[in-house]
């Protein structure tokens, strides 16, 4: 009887061990540590405690980033205004939403988000790509982008109802009794946007990797000149990302970085257009009128149109701004001087620049386009292949 009382202790402890074990292994399927395959000179981005990497969770928000079935219309997906091929841009001059409403702002780049302090144009209390990812599925404002505001229910009943997600969720999720949520999905698609990591181009060679024949002359001379207290382009488009701001493991976090680049003036007292006007839409501070984002330069030759409005069409264009100290519009409801705006960033000055040294800033412009990043396998759509 001692005997069998020993065994049956014995047997106990082992199910029990294996029972937790299981359990522990499930759970803990999804927080499995994700390997960053980052580029020379590139930190480690921050990743939300409640929300870690891991493989299972890139798929499947790489599967809803391009899934239409998340729009009223089942016409839209994310990838509509962010495609790969313009470095996760689009080719027009302000989005459009489903429903056919305008956008006043331009689409930006989702090109190493993932060290964004804040995303959008303007708004600093958007401050999570999970927190983000709402605002076009479910927003109003400023237009309907998706159109699924209300809809809650009848998107997760098409999501539910695709075949290919039952696996994806699992794989994701594997601890959660309830699989398909609106949490999960957002928390997916931001998982796939934070490893769009851009990094790769001809002048990332040249600085990091030391080859010196990966840029042309004259995209050197054209990075000493960027480089120069001449220009002061770097004094905004900054550091490994040639942005603002950015935040990543071991550094402290700091504020998005918002600036006046004298883009308008309306009536020469510093104002924007009504339905843009930056940071003071948010704080209603005159001092911010008109500021908005630093974006990264990165791919920049794919970016066309450009500033926050699509208004400047070429490169040489926003050259020709920068070079004036801001843009001048002659006539018109927008007509006013730029340079001359009481708000504009003490970083625009203007400079003086023959033509030959404008081709050389374009060239360096150029050597920041990544190929890799925009025929990347990892980044396309998986849908096309089903």
């Amino acid at each position: 009887m001692k005997y069998l009382k020993i065994a049956i202790i014995f047997i106990f402890i082992f199910l029990s061990v294996f029972i937790l074990s299981q359990n522990f292994s499930v759970s803990n399927a999804q927080t499995v540590e994700y390997t960053w395959d980052l580029p020379k000179g590139f930190p480690t981005p921050n990743v939300p405690a409640d929300n870690p990497m891991s493989e299972a969770k890139v798929e499947l928000g790489r599967h809803l980033f391009y899934d239409k079935r998340l729009s009223i219309y089942k016409d839209f997906s994310c990838a509509t205004c962010h495609l790969q091929e313009k470095a996760f841009t689009e080719d027009k001059k302000t989005s459009v939403g489903s429903t056919g409403e305008v956008h006043p702002r331009n689409s930006m780049t989702l090109a190493n988000v993932a060290y964004n302090p804040s995303f959008n144009w303007a708004n600093p209390a958007v401050n999570s790509l999970e927190r983000h990812h709402l605002l076009p599925i479910f927003g109003t404002t400023p237009i309907v982008e998706m159109g699924m505001e209300g809809k809650e229910n009848l998107l997760l009943e098409r999501v539910k109802a695709e075949p290919v997600y039952e696996k994806l969720f699992a794989d994701a999720y594997p601890s959660d009794n309830e699989k398909v949520t609106l949490n999960h999905i957002t928390q997916s698609i931001a998982s796939f946007v934070r490893t769009m990591i851009s990094g790769n181009s001809p002048y990332d060679k040249y600085r990091y990797g030391k080859v010196q024949d990966a840029i042309s002359e004259s995209a050197k001379r054209g990075q000493r000149l960027f480089f120069s207290e001449r220009t002061e382009c770097f004094d905004c488009h900054a550091g490994f990302n040639l942005s603002g701001t950015v935040n990543f493991v071991g550094k402290s976090n700091e504020p998005a970085q918002y600036e006046n680049n004298g883009l308008y003036n309306i009536g020469g007292k510093g104002a924007y257009p009504a339905d843009n006007t930056g940071l003071f839409e948010i704080s209603h501070k005159k001092e911010d009128m008109g500021k908005f984002k630093v974006p990264t330069l990165r791919n920049i030759e794919l970016t066309a149109p450009y500033m926050h409005d699509g208004s400047i069409a070429t490169l040489e264009e926003v050259i020709d701004h920068y070079k004036a100290a801001g843009r001048t519009i002659s006539e018109g409801k927008y007509a006013g001087k730029g340079s001359e705006n009481p708000y504009k960033s003490s970083f625009v000055n203007g400079f003086r620049l023959t033509s030959d040294e404008k081709q050389d800033l374009i060239a360096f412009l150029k050597s920041l386009t990544d190929t890799e990043f925009i025929n990347n396998p990892k980044f396309s759509n998986p849908w096309e292949k089903k």
